[in-house]
């Protein structure tokens, strides 16, 4: 009987689901999926993030082996100002999906944020009557699929920046005269956080994440060293591939980009929303952030991105049945110096 040989298992090294893993576009990502949702509502926000601590919770959740027991958690601190509806778009249904047709802007925006709007696109120099705008688009309604709302941030309200960031939030309701009713009360107005989502409920959220450049593939996927006595480098994979074909194949992992792309993380639990900063504000503000000014959002665990970064959620699209719809009891939230002074 000859000696067995062990079976090899060498797992494939990072994940085929994130390729191409190239720089993102812009620095705050697109959403293309929206929920299905009867209720009229605004399925999206916007807001940036500040930072992260602790906070101790009574577990309320009815399968967990710590119910009634207080835990510690980790907590995002997410900074929203209220979110402008800048327009409304209207599309129609064509073989190759939706089709935009038109677009109403707000006609009564301030001088200021007219201002702020032209540091990102290119205003039109003569204003258009919004009113008769959906009036004359009230009576084509059946001809449209779907409306959605353009907003643009506030960010001059959180001292970060002035130049805002213009996305597409989509809207709830059973059917199109639901929506266009909804939106047309809301065109031209602020929105604010406590408008759109509720604590207890669940988000997405999408955000570009920290960008590390250009790294080698042990960083980048996680391969092993190579044996010390390998020829020229060890930090290297140890084959590109057979010999036959000759071409090296994407999946091996190679050095390249890491960082600095769109991702989204599920089912994230709104533990509280807040109107006063000086609430979830560390003594000393937030490393690399400062201080909370405006209205905020507390995530149960971690978000993509770094400090300032601008993350958007989007109402869960697959929502955990497991966590109740009744936020837990905060006992206490570490607002000590995160700088440790």
């Amino acid at each position: 009987m000859g000696h067995k040989i062990g079976k090899a298992h060498a797992p494939h090294k990072g994940s085929l689901q994130f390729y191409p893993r190239v720089r993102a576009k812009r620095i705050y990502p697109r959403i293309r999926n929206w929920p299905k949702v009867d209720e009229v509502r605004l399925l999206g926000f916007a807001g940036y993030k500040a930072g992260m601590t602790h906070a101790i919770i009574v577990d309320n959740r009815k399968y967990s082996p710590t119910k009634g027991m207080e835990i510690a958690v980790p907590v995002t601190i997410i900074e929203t100002p209220p979110i402008l509806i800048l327009a409304l778009r209207f599309y129609k249904k064509t073989s190759k999906g939706l089709r935009c047709v038109t677009e109403v802007f707000a006609d009564n925006l301030s001088k200021e944020i007219m201002k702020d709007l032209s540091r990102k696109i290119k205003l039109p120099k003569e204003k258009k009557d919004a009113k008769k705008q959906l009036e004359e688009l009230e009576k084509r309604l059946d001809e449209f699929a779907e409306i959605r709302a353009i907003c643009a941030t506030r960010p001059r309200l959180t001292k970060l920046k002035k130049k805002p960031e213009i996305f597409e939030v989509a809207v709830g309701g059973k059917n199109i005269k639901e929506k266009f009713e909804y939106l047309k009360n809301l065109l031209g107005k602020e929105v604010r956080i406590s408008d759109v989502f509720k604590p207890g409920e669940q988000v997405d959220v999408f955000a570009v994440t920290k960008g590390k450049g250009f790294q080698g593939p042990v960083k980048r996927f996680g391969i092993k060293l190579l044996h010390h006595k390998a020829k020229k480098s060890r930090r290297k994979p140890g084959t590109l591939g057979p010999e036959r074909p000759g071409v090296v194949l994407f999946t091996v992992p190679q050095a390249g980009q890491m960082g600095y792309q769109t991702r989204c993380e599920y089912n994230k639990w709104i533990l509280d929303i807040g109107s006063d900063g000086k609430k979830v504000t560390p003594a000393g503000g937030f490393p690399h952030y400062g201080v909370v000014r405006n209205d905020y959002i507390l995530l149960l665990g971690s978000t993509p991105g770094p400090k300032k970064r601008l993350i958007r959620l989007r109402l869960a699209l697959r929502a955990n049945k497991k966590l109740p719809n009744v936020p837990p009891k905060i006992v206490y939230l570490d607002l000590s110096s995160k700088q440790g002074a």
